[in-house]
């Protein structure tokens, strides 16, 4: 199979790309058209470049013992070239990042947000006291693809791709390897290319997409973005992201705190999804009878193929939580939704 230039695939140019801010990294917006972009998420197959990620690797002889020490999620028991999905805690129990861990054999791999490397890495490092451990960010560069007809589109590659778990990741040649995403990413593929230079894939058929409509397929999903919908005051089962968890592998930063909660029963909020007829309210809390029913932390008017749907994520408490329920979000009504949205 030919490669081309991965960015713009199929004819699209920069004179239709507009560009912009996206979590901290200039990255495109869209190619002129996102709901079009967004409908080949949902229908057909979108190509995107994820410069916004960045890779860490964690290396050393005692790099398995002390990451599991330092996650929510285990890392010991991790087969070569899978993955798992983490929180990095502090001793509250209060969450500090999300990160993707693979084991490549020689080195941990973890995938996060190019914004939270340096947070990371300045809290992690705090622990490596007589560890043989080292961390060094990569140069890897990132191309994503998402779609129902992802599969069909990667068969061309041949058995390289063929049966991939969720977060299995394999080798396609020294340029480049192929990751498939998580449970929550259902028809998410990730290309990574340990050098920027090198990057070139082909295809056929594929959409060019932005990050409008990657936003609205992530609320869609019901993904929260740390920093956003996840943030440093949140406990970790308020998430529902209950992938990040192991309950059975021992200590680690934070790990008191998770057990109590589990232990004791449940949180007093919950992360949901919202769906509002009459427009979407700002971001933040509202009140009722003096006290916080529910925080809307992402908000989009999502192109769905019947009609523009108002959607939201965020917390609720949880004596307000049944499906369909309706709340009053400053002046708004919202009913509330099971994750992921169905569209």
């Amino acid at each position: 199979m030919g490669d081309v230039t991965v960015h713009p695939p199929q004819g699209s140019g920069p004179a239709n790309m507009v560009e912009g801010k996206y979590l901290g990294v200039d990255a495109a917006l869209n190619f002129g058209d996102p709901a079009k972009e967004f409908a080949a998420l949902r229908d057909g197959c979108g190509l995107f470049v994820l410069n916004w990620r960045q890779k860490i690797a964690v290396t050393g002889k005692d790099r398995v013992r002390w990451l599991h020490n330092m996650v929510t999620n285990n890392v010991r028991d991790l087969a070569l070239n899978r993955g798992n999905y983490n929180f990095v805690l502090n001793a509250q129990g209060r969450i500090l990042g999300d990160i993707y861990i693979f084991n490549r054999g020689e080195s941990l791999v973890i995938d996060t947000d190019a914004a939270q490397v340096e947070p990371l890495l300045a809290a992690m490092k705090r622990f490596i006291i007589m560890d043989k451990v080292e961390m060094n960010v990569l140069p890897t560069t990132t191309v994503g693809l998402c779609g129902p007809k992802v599969e069909q589109m990667l068969a061309s590659w041949g058995k390289e791709v063929e049966g991939l778990e969720p977060l299995e990741l394999r080798e396609l040649s020294k340029e480049r390897s192929v990751v498939r995403g998580p449970v929550n990413k259902p028809g998410w593929y990730e290309i990574w290319f340990p050098k920027p230079e090198e990057m070139a894939i082909n295809v056929a058929g594929a959409q060019a997409v932005g990050t409008q409509a990657l936003e609205w397929w992530r609320i869609v999903h019901g993904i929260p973005q740390y920093g956003q919908d996840i943030r440093e005051r949140d406990l970790p089962q308020e998430t529902e992201q209950v992938q990040a968890l192991h309950f059975t592998k021992g200590c680690y930063i934070g790990q008191e705190i998770v057990e109590r909660i589990r232990s004791r029963g449940q949180v007093h909020r919950k992360f949901t999804g919202f769906e509002f007829e009459d427009g979407p309210p700002v971001l933040g809390k509202a009140e009722a009878e003096g006290r916080v029913l529910a925080e809307v932390t992402s908000i989009a008017s999502v192109p769905t193929s019947s009609r523009e749907r108002n959607l939201g994520l965020g917390y609720v408490r949880r004596e307000a939580v049944a499906t369909g329920s309706q709340v009053d979000l400053g002046g708004r009504k919202a009913r509330i939704v099971d994750l992921p949205f169905a569209i």
